[in-house]
């Protein structure tokens, strides 16, 4: 029986075939080994138990690397991504605490703007209403008899007495004060001209 020879392309095709396959394994088997070994030093930095000295550390990748120590490795990357979910929750919490926060200060703010807007309006009406009764009671010394105000200008203090003469006309208040005593009238007009000290002349 005679042996078949093989075309010596046929050959090289068939070897050229056979090295891309165990060139496929090699590669394979590397990136096999590439992924357990980076999911060990995940575990690692985790500190779920494994070994603190470099020694350990090496152990445990060289046991991760076997195919029956893969499920421990996904298993460790699984509880990596629940601590991260964790995490994420709770800064979330955090978040919604502290714009909580935020929105019950800003209304507190705003109570306190309206209170001061009030204040303020409540005090521009109590001034504005002081202004006119001492305008008002200023009218009805000016419209009384010179000696009956006089007589009333005595009885004041000198600064609220001067407050009234210095709002009436110069004439009326000039014949007031010439119904009061000289000492009185000499009290008043030292008021009234320490008003009118500060007043630039030019």
């Amino acid at each position: 029986m005679k042996a078949t020879k093989i075309p010596s392309g046929k050959r090289k095709k068939r070897t050229s075939k056979g090295t891309l396959t165990i060139i496929g394994a090699l590669l394979l088997m590397s990136a096999t080994l590439r992924l357990a070994t980076e999911a060990g030093q995940v575990i690692a930095s985790e500190d779920i138990g494994a070994p603190t000295t470099e020694n350990g550390r090496q152990a445990s990748m060289r046991d991760l690397a076997r195919p029956e120590q893969m499920d421990a490795a996904i298993e460790a990357i699984k509880a990596r991504e629940a601590k991260l979910i964790d995490r994420e929750a709770e800064i979330d919490e955090r978040e919604a605490s502290v714009s909580q926060a935020e929105a019950t200060i800003k209304a507190e703010l705003e109570k306190l703007k309206t209170a001061e807007e009030n204040l303020k309006r409540t005090i521009e009406q109590a001034s504005s209403a002081s202004e006119d009764d001492i305008s008002q009671l200023t009218d009805v010394y000016a419209t009384m008899k010179p000696k009956q105000a006089a007589a009333l200008f005595e009885q004041m203090d000198s600064n609220f007495a001067a407050g009234f003469l210095a709002r009436m006309a110069a004439d009326n208040a000039a014949r007031i004060m010439a119904g009061m005593t000289p000492e009185k009238a000499y009290e008043i007009s030292v008021v009234l001209a320490g008003r009118n000290a500060d007043i630039p002349l030019d």
